[in-house]
């Protein structure tokens, strides 16, 4: 008997049956993450930008994972941008999340 699919295996399959369906892709980004699988997860946090730029749950997430990356030029335009979105969006919440994350950022 094979063994159960993994969760980023399920994801990838949900993806599969709803590409145009935002919501697994973000959550396999964060799976991702989750994993310490960083390069993954800043792959899939670009798609979905691709894919949805006004998702907003996606921008805080990208930018952290870009972050810890050290790439944090690419995260300031990321958190910028998120703060854009969610500003169109009404989310205030996001937005303040999203403000602090940019507010927090070491220069450079």
């Amino acid at each position: 008997m094979p063994p159960p699919p993994s969760r980023i295996e399920m994801l990838q399959a949900f993806i599969a049956q709803k590409p145009r369906d935002p919501f697994p892709r973000y959550a396999l980004a964060l799976e991702y993450k989750n994993a310490g699988r960083l390069d993954d997860a800043q792959a899939a946090f670009a798609e979905l930008a691709n894919l949805d730029p006004g998702y907003v749950p996606a921008y805080l997430h990208a930018g952290n994972v870009l972050v810890a990356l050290g790439r944090r030029d690419e995260a300031r335009a990321t958190y910028q941008a998120g703060i854009a979105v969610a500003g169109r969006a009404g989310d205030t919440h996001a937005r303040g999340e999203l403000e602090g994350a940019l507010a927090s950022l070491p220069p450079g």
